[in-house]
């Protein structure tokens, strides 16, 4: 057996590991033990990946089987990460039409997940440019999975945590761009009000984003720096500028985990306050900068949540509905600034509609919060779920460690069509996470 955790660190749990080098072996893996499900690169933050009894890795499965650049439609293994694919095919002119926070995640994460990024409110979550979907089942078929062919697997499928059972391949469409390079405009915004304003008035923006001083109060609450992005065409680019930016491995990293008091309401106070300066002196004029730090703002720092100390970090992410996302946003807000512990980097976003069963995004707006493991976190978060259930939004799955059984199930609607789909998938429940066993399994 094996500790295992998310990214988050939080819980760390026994699980037996397996790498299995073929499609075969996985189909084996899965059969042998009741309670397995896949891991890609270990980017969910909770416990979505890690099996009840038996993890299965799949980023040894990290081939392109095929790609079309007539129609920037790639065919590939569900190990291949986006790092890999930015990359190999961003130089030849292609890119994912989505991108989470970090491109070190996995095609079949990405897929399991149904990640959103920047783009959601126009363009929708990672699951919309996937055509197909090789999956190995909990009943040991290996079945192609599409919006045609077997479209109610297919669905639950995109956003199902792994629960349809092991994403072995995907067909995915790839963006066709002249440059890897981001037209950037920064917008100050003085206070929560003013930045869903700057949000809602660039929803014809591809790209938008804003950072939250999570700590900031009174008349200063929610104060942000919008970031809005297009892809800069190779004439905006400076003379000499190669078209497309070396990416770069993760340099500084955090060695060792740091001490809890590290992160407390001075620090974060000083480091958002020289943080939200520096940007609002940006603010107004157009920028080009490379995509790297525009969509992936931390994978630079190897290790960075070791910031957050050996217990680890939990992050909350929800969507609120647009009717009432201010009111409620404001008292999330206003709660986690009187605490005075979140996180340096909180985020605000608009999104659209989903398009899995249990695809997160709903139309409206999405915060996400880092809190370190310690003292009352639990029970403040609990506090936090009722005032998002209340408003009709709901928790962000890959995000998730610690919510409740009855939390989960207000947000998601679908559930009980999904569960249905599963069971058919899998009528013996051979795929099963230590997420499932918290929130989807019968008890």
């Amino acid at each position: 057996m094996t500790l295992v955790s998310g990214w988050g660190r939080f819980p760390v749990v026994d699980s037996e590991v397996l790498r299995p080098r073929s499609f075969e072996a996985v189909g084996a893996a899965v059969a042998q033990v009741t309670g397995s499900v896949a891991r890609g690169n270990g980017r969910a933050y909770g416990d979505a990946a890690i099996g009840v009894s038996r993890t299965i890795a799949m980023t040894g499965f990290d081939r392109v089987r095929s790609f079309d650049r007539a129609t920037g439609r790639i065919r590939l293994e569900a190990g291949v990460l986006l790092s890999d694919l930015i990359d190999t095919f961003g130089p030849r002119g292609f890119l994912p039409f989505v991108v989470p926070g970090t491109r070190f995640v996995s095609v079949g994460g990405a897929i399991a997940a149904d990640v959103h990024g920047k783009n959601h409110h126009g363009e929708g979550g990672f699951g919309r440019y996937v055509d197909s979907i090789l999956l190995r089942t909990g009943a040991g078929e290996t079945i192609e999975v599409s919006r045609v062919q077997h479209p109610d697997a297919f669905f639950a499928t995109v956003g199902g945590m792994g629960l349809t059972g092991v994403i072995l391949e995907a067909t995915l469409r790839l963006r066709s761009v002249e440059t890897g390079w981001i037209r950037e405009r920064v917008i100050s915004a003085s206070d929560l009000d003013a930045a869903m304003r700057a949000l809602e008035a660039s929803v014809s923006a591809t790209y938008s984003v804003a950072w939250i001083d999570c700590v900031a109060r009174g008349r200063d609450l929610g104060r942000s720096l919008i970031y809005l992005g297009e892809h800069a065409r190779t004439d905006e680019l400076a003379e000499g500028a190669a078209r497309f930016p070396a990416g770069k491995n993760p340099g500084l990293g955090v060695p060792i985990d740091l001490p809890s008091m590290t992160l407390n309401r001075y620090s974060i106070r000083a480091f958002n306050e020289l943080y939200y300066r520096m940007g609002a002196r940006r603010a107004g004029g157009d920028h080009v900068v490379s995509l790297y730090p525009y969509f992936f703002p931390l994978d630079s720092i190897s290790d960075w949540n070791r910031i957050y100390g050996r217990r680890g970090f939990l992050q909350h992410q929800c969507v609120i509905p647009e009717a009432g996302a201010r009111a409620v946003l404001g008292d999330i807000l206003d709660r986690v600034a009187r605490r005075g512990d979140a996180s340096f980097l909180a985020v605000l976003k608009k999104l659209g509609h989903g398009d899995g069963l249990l695809s997160f995004p709903l139309p409206g707006y999405t915060l996400a919060l880092d809190f370190p493991v310690k003292g009352d976190i639990l029970n403040f978060l609990d506090e936090i779920d009722r005032l998002v259930v209340a408003a009709g939004g709901r928790l962000y799955l890959a995000k998730d460690a610690r919510q409740s059984r009855a939390t989960f199930e207000a947000g998601y609607p679908a559930l009980s069509r999904f569960n249905a789909i599963r069971k058919s998938l899998d009528p013996a429940g051979n795929i099963r996470s230590r997420l499932s066993q918290r929130l989807f399994d019968e008890v």
